[in-house]
């Protein structure tokens, strides 16, 4: 316990009786309805499973073949429709976000999942309506109820859907163990992975089931496959309501940052003492937060928690509300520091995430241009993405059986784990050379349509394979170490930020489709991303993408080999 005797010596003796943070109040924890309580925890966690596993078909099922959709049955072009899947593919991945910060402070867990699965379903019924309706070019103009109209409006709807129950349905499942109980701990470790593999279970079904439906029976079914497994994982979730725990808010993390913001501001320009002595700090019994250790990055910052004699006495005679602007304690601080800490390795995912956005835009424009089919078999475009999903977990055995133990033999020394930093500077540049496989794949297609021939889609395999890798590393990485790293208040939080990167890499390569429009589209000449990609350069914009890819992984290099890593002091 020397850490944490350091970290009484640092804050010093000035402890004040109340804490500005948030309070955990002992009831915040709804017990299950049901009287046997271990019967109704044992069972929550598999029903939350099981919903997972039917929203994620029901999800992929309109977005994995959306490009199809927009191209053949909205009569769109490809580049617009490329546009128009990355936008709403962002917005998928932004509305997360929102939506933790919805729970964390005002419904809960809970009340957003049953909340957003109205906005959910609703909008997955509208775009299986659109499969049904008259487009705008049979109507002979634009139409309110066209459509183009009805598809988008849906789309949407199912992306604030969508972000609610993304952000709120993994913790709501962690909510359900009892980090007292020992088996409830275990049994939460493995629920993790029972989750991500849930996760991976749409894709699979839609790739393979639904996408063939699509292409071969109808949109219209297709779409309403998709909104039957929603409906269904509605109806199961609210049945099985009994069974939950459900923790009710404790308030917002944004505003304990914002009042260290506002009280450093404050006294920018005023002498404080330096004396460690002088920093605020509560005690655990008010504050049960794990005090985190002192970087001394963005020092400027340390203002905020700084005692100065006015200070002191305001605190005492002042409304916590009021008082908490001009004073924080040392955790607060340390919680927005580790947040800026974190912000130019998050930045570096946005790149990436705008090179894995074409594996549901132009590698499907790509297939659709190929013979598509492999040793006789027909396979969709957009179902070589149920051949990455599969790649991923041939990756992460290939991690595990392979990677690692060879490392452990070649430096016997050390560890052999790679650390998340390596990680995700291995998945940056397996998605560099992902985007550089493309384009050589492009270069022999276009060579072979040159000579009146079509090359097979099974040339696509190894781009998916090289791109399953970068997710593999990146991505899972990714996501473990916003966790790891995040402050004990923000995880959820911090998971969303996480996913934001997707959502800004989607709007990212939205407007490199533009540019590439603007700048490529000119003189008579059709650009490299045209509709009868023939007649364009699809392998001159995967080269571009990967020479970005590149440059993002020189410049994460600098950033991870400067980051300090948190430290929780016990």
């Amino acid at each position: 316990m020397e850490s944490g005797d350091a970290m009484e010596r640092g804050v010093g003796a000035q402890l004040l009786p109340e804490s500005h943070g948030p309070k955990i109040q002992d009831d915040s924890l709804l017990v299950p309805l049901l009287k046997d309580k271990k019967r109704a925890g044992s069972k929550a966690p598999t029903v939350i499973l099981g919903f997972e596993c039917l929203e994620s078909i029901g999800f992929f099922g309109i977005s994995t073949n959306l490009v199809v959709y927009l191209q053949k049955v909205l009569h769109g072009s490809n580049l617009a429709s490329a546009s128009n899947v990355t936008i709403w593919s962002g917005t998928s991945y932004l509305t997360p976000l929102f939506g933790a910060i919805i729970a964390d402070t005002f419904l809960g867990n809970y009340n957003t999942i049953i909340v957003s699965l109205v906005f959910y379903l609703l909008g997955m019924m509208l775009v299986t309506f659109s499969a049904f309706l008259p487009t705008a070019a049979v109507l002979g103009g634009s139409s309110v109820l066209g459509a183009q109209t009805v598809a988008f409006v849906g789309l949407y709807l199912v992306a604030v859907g969508s972000g609610g129950v993304r952000s709120s349905l993994l913790p709501f499942g962690a909510e359900q163990f009892d980090d007292d109980n020992a088996t409830d701990r275990e049994s939460k470790g493995s629920f993790f992975s029972w989750f991500y593999l849930c996760v991976s279970f749409g894709p699979i079904v839609s790739g393979l089931f639904i996408v063939w439906i699509q292409d071969n029976v109808s949109w219209g079914l297709g779409f309403g496959i998709s909104t039957a497994c929603m409906a269904l994982a509605f109806g199961v979730f609210v049945l099985a309501t009994p069974m939950y725990k459900r923790r009710m808010p404790t308030g917002t993390p944004l505003k304990r940052l914002s009042q260290v913001v506002v009280a450093a501001c404050r006294k920018i320009n005023r002498r404080v003492p330096a004396d460690a002595a002088m920093l605020h700090e509560v005690s655990d019994k008010v504050d049960p937060q794990p005090k985190i250790a002192h970087t001394g990055d963005f020092s400027f910052l340390d203002k905020a928690a700084i005692i100065t004699e006015s200070d002191f006495g305001e605190v005492i005679t002042e409304e916590a509300g009021s008082s908490s602007w001009k004073l924080c304690t040392v955790t607060q601080v340390e919680e927005l520091k580790i947040l800026l800490r974190l912000l130019p390795i998050w930045a570096t995912s946005i790149i990436v995430s705008a090179a894995y956005a074409q594996m549901n835009t132009t590698f499907i424009q790509q297939g659709s241009a190929m013979n598509m089919s492999i040793l006789s078999v027909p396979v969709p475009a957009a179902s070589m993405a149920s051949f990455e999903v599969t790649c991923v977990l041939g990756w992460v055995m290939l991690y595990g059986k392979v990677i690692v133990p060879a490392l452990r033999s070649f430096y016997p020394g050390a560890d052999g784990e790679p650390s998340m930093l390596q990680r995700m500077g291995a998945g940056r540049l397996l998605m560099a050379l992902a985007m550089a496989v493309s384009a050589l794949v492009e270069m022999k297609r276009l060579d072979s349509a040159a000579r009146g021939e079509e090359i097979s889609i099974a040339w696509q395999i190894p781009q998916y394979f090289v791109l399953a890798g970068a997710e593999v590393f990146c991505y899972i990485a990714q996501l473990e170490f916003f966790y790891a790293e995040a402050p004990d208040t923000m995880k959820s939080t911090c998971t969303s930020l996480a996913l934001l990167t997707i959502a800004l890499g989607s709007y990212l390569c939205s407007f490199i489709y533009a540019l590439v429009a603007k700048f490529t589209a000119t003189g008579g000449s059709p650009g490299w991303i045209c509709d009868n990609l023939n007649q364009g350069h699809l392998d001159y914009f995967f080269w571009v993408m990967a020479a970005m890819c590149t440059l993002n992984f020189v410049v994460y290099s600098g950033f991870a080999k400067n980051y300090k890593l948190k430290t929780v002091l016990s």
